[in-house]
């Protein structure tokens, strides 16, 4: 990845920080992609004990997962502090004592780098936070870590084409990076495999949303925490000539006076299979030379 698409982390973080009391009134995708990512659940026989939902954000995909999974354990986890306490209830000492808030636990971690132990995971659930990393590659290498035998991988992301045209827009204004760098499907699915896992599954849709004018489609990026926090985005405040040029540039994509905001959302999802090593008896292991 070129290193101007390089997140700046600790830009990163902030922008949640500040996001997290206006992220909700403003997630309408993320909750539908989650409302998707569940539908998929439908198909798919398996009852994991522990789950991590990995970029949980203000919880809402936690909540489903509880009544999807009465009883099992959940661990919410987010880059933000700010996001896991609009999350977690305001409740009395006693309530807090309810069966299901001893099953409901939260902790604040870049999903890059997951504080839990080796196979301690039955099923990760990750909705709309892999394109926040640098390394997908070590992600799903700490994914397969935390993950037990035969556990579950579930997760979305955007791809390629997801705010085309804000790129598009101002390409043609400046030379800087202004929306970030999301990585191909096949790519993904690649990864996973070279990573351990095994049987996975890809695919992807189109859903497009459109505005009455280009401040409101910024204004809802920041309102989810959606900045620009590449490393090589423009310091300081862009120029009003560029602004002018990107705008001008937006109105030629409008289609019937509105302003479309194309996401590219990949939906995956795989397990951890048995390591060969694990399925080799003894006896087969002696035959093939691995022990004396």
């Amino acid at each position: 990845m070129d290193s101007k698409y390089t997140l700046d982390k600790k830009l990163l973080r902030s922008a949640f920080e500040k996001a997290s009391s206006s992220y909700d009134q403003a997630a309408v995708l993320q909750r539908e992609i989650s409302n998707r990512m569940l539908s998929r659940l439908e198909y798919i026989k398996y009852q994991p004990d522990i789950i991590l939902d990995a970029g949980s954000g203000t919880g809402y995909g936690s909540q489903q997962l509880l009544k999807r999974y009465p009883g099992k354990q959940l661990i919410a986890m987010d880059i933000a502090q700010a996001m896991l306490l609009q999350a977690r209830p305001n409740l009395n000492w006693w309530q807090q004592l309810l069966p299901i808030m001893r099953h409901h636990h939260y902790v604040c971690a870049d999903i890059e780098q997951i504080p839990l132990k080796q196979e301690s995971i039955g099923l990760i659930w990750s909705n709309l936070a892999l394109q926040w990393c640098n390394d997908l590659e070590h992600t799903f290498a700490e994914m397969h870590r935390v993950l037990r035998i035969d556990g579950l991988l579930m997760f979305s992301t955007f791809g390629p084409d997801t705010l085309k045209e804000l790129r598009q827009s101002f390409a043609q204004a400046d030379s800087s990076s202004h929306v970030n760098h999301f990585v191909d499907m096949h790519d993904i699915g690649d990864l996973l495999l070279h990573n351990g896992f095994s049987e996975p599954v890809m695919d992807m849709e189109y859903i497009t949303m459109t505005y009455s004018d280009v401040l409101n489609i910024m204004r809802d990026l920041k309102s989810i925490g959606a900045h620009n926090v590449t490393q090589g985005r423009q310091s300081g405040l862009m120029g009003k000539a560029t602004w002018r040029k990107a705008l001008s540039a937006y109105d030629k994509l409008r289609i019937d006076g509105k302003y479309p905001v194309t996401f590219e959302v990949i939906y995956g999802h795989a397990w951890k299979p048995p390591s060969r090593k694990s399925v080799l008896t003894p006896e087969i292991r002696r035959q093939l030379g691995l022990i004396d």
